[in-house]
């Protein structure tokens, strides 16, 4: 399946400065020219394009491999549970870049690759609590850059999203391409991203099944409210997160609004140190649950902490998940014809 999906992705790429190919000869040398962006709602102004950039997480990672921009980096850091790397579009960037660290970046280890931008998110790398933060960075004189999907909103201290999730993809994108000096690739696979979501939606089911998201937690599930990538996966793959009312993106519900909402499938995010199939036993076996559609009918969909993150694996995601919704869709179909 990995290997499917890889040659999938790999096409795309291919088209679009992935796998190795090459769009633009190589990213602009105007390293004299400062570049203005906008970052979670922000102009920001970089002196120089970067050339030692450090990245945190595999979706961040990914995103600057998409673009071909691994000549830029100076190294990453992620656990080393995110599946095999060796199978994947982007696999010769992760045997170019160094990887720094198994964990979450520190200051160290930025300091130690003399990184010259760091691109992490809050709460992918970046952390009050930690003390790793893009104001403590400034006053080492290093730059970062935060992904979009993880912009505080002000609404509390902690809550994240401004933008629709693939909004934020298509903004972090287009902001790399003018930084790094290669819009035209940017470009290039945003359309390619759009194209593939748009063929997804000729084929979605005339009902939106009802989803759910579950991440993590037996005693309060970790899901994804309207901000993060899988709320608008979902959607796009035509169905409803059942949590889009929840203005944030990564975060915590309880049970009794899980089961209120009656979800008609639940997506299980594949991450951390319990496994998708540990969760399954879990969720197919918790009392409070067991009169939910979804574990009714045993619709339980796998995707790869990976896709439900900001990155350029959305896209797949979405074909998958609406590939499944619409098996949903017609199972319910012939069942009410068998009810007529």
């Amino acid at each position: 399946m990995r290997k499917l999906l890889a040659a999938a992705l790999c096409l795309a790429a291919t088209a679009t400065a992935g796998c190795g190919a090459t769009v633009e000869s190589s990213p602009k040398a105007a390293e004299s020219s400062a570049v203005t962006l906008t970052n979670c709602g922000r102009k920001v102004t970089y002196d120089k394009v970067p050339e030692r950039v450090v990245t945190n997480d595999v979706g961040i990672t990914e995103l600057m491999f998409a673009l071909g921009l691994e000549n830029r980096m100076a190294g990453f850091a992620m656990p080393d549970d995110k599946g095999d790397l060796t199978d994947v579009p982007w696999k010769d960037g992760y045997q170019k870049v160094k990887w720094l660290s198994k964990d979450q970046l520190t200051k160290e280890n930025v300091l130690d690759a003399r990184a010259d931008l760091v691109f992490a998110g809050w709460n992918y790398g970046f952390s009050d609590d930690g003390g790793f933060t893009p104001d403590a960075l400034k006053k080492l004189g290093i730059p970062s850059y935060i992904l979009t999907e993880s912009c505080r909103n002000g609404r509390t201290d902690s809550s994240r999203g401004i933008m629709p999730p693939l909004s934020a993809l298509y903004t972090d994108l287009t902001n790399l391409g003018k930084l790094f000096g290669v819009e035209q690739r940017a470009a290039a696979l945003i359309a390619d991203f759009k194209k593939q979501i748009a063929a997804v939606h000729t084929k979605a089911p005339a009902k939106s099944p009802k989803v759910f998201l579950y991440d993590s937690g037996q005693g309060s599930p970790f899901t994804s409210g309207r901000y993060a990538a899988p709320d608008q996966i979902i959607s796009e793959a035509g169905g409803v997160n059942v949590m889009h009312d929840v203005e944030d993106s990564w975060t915590t519900v309880g049970w009794e609004s899980v089961v209120q909402r009656d979800p008609d499938v639940i997506v299980i995010c594949d991450y951390g140190d319990v496994s998708a199939e540990q969760k399954k036993k879990f969720l197919l076996s918790y009392a409070p649950l067991r009169n939910v559609s979804a574990i009714k009918h045993h619709r339980i969909f796998v995707l790869d902490y990976v896709d439900l993150v900001e990155s350029p694996r959305n896209p797949s995601a979405i074909a998958r998940l609406g590939s499944y919704l619409r098996t949903v869709a017609a199972a319910e179909g012939s069942h009410e014809g068998t009810r007529l």
